[in-house]
């Protein structure tokens, strides 16, 4: 737990005292009394996950070829090109199996 020093904004220090631990500042006589135990919990909220390949919408208008899914051995699936490396590296083929929906890449 962070606090900070009302007085002046410096992050507290936690100190054992002669009664009992107490927070101070090490820039101002400021100082709190720990009289019972603290404790705060916060959690990050995770941010909202774009799909990579464009969501649904891009497996609307493309094309299907003869690839084996790996998931259920149907003959046929979908596929699309994208240039996911440098422009000197071969684009990466995507497939999605036509009968189960399986994702791949080759």
């Amino acid at each position: 737990m962070l606090l900070f020093c009302p007085s002046c904004g410096n992050i507290l220090t936690a100190e054992e005292g002669t009664e009992c631990y107490r927070f101070l500042c090490d820039t101002c006589p400021y100082n709190y009394n720990i009289k019972r135990r603290l404790s705060s919990r916060m959690y990050p909220k995770q941010k909202e996950v774009d799909d990579v390949l464009g969501g649904a919408a891009a497996w609307e208008n493309v094309d299907t070829t003869n690839e084996a899914c790996p998931k259920c051995a149907h003959a046929k699936a979908y596929f699309m090109q994208i240039q996911t490396r440098s422009a000197d590296e071969p684009m990466t083929t995507f497939y999605k199996c036509v009968q189960c929906a399986h994702r791949w890449k080759e």
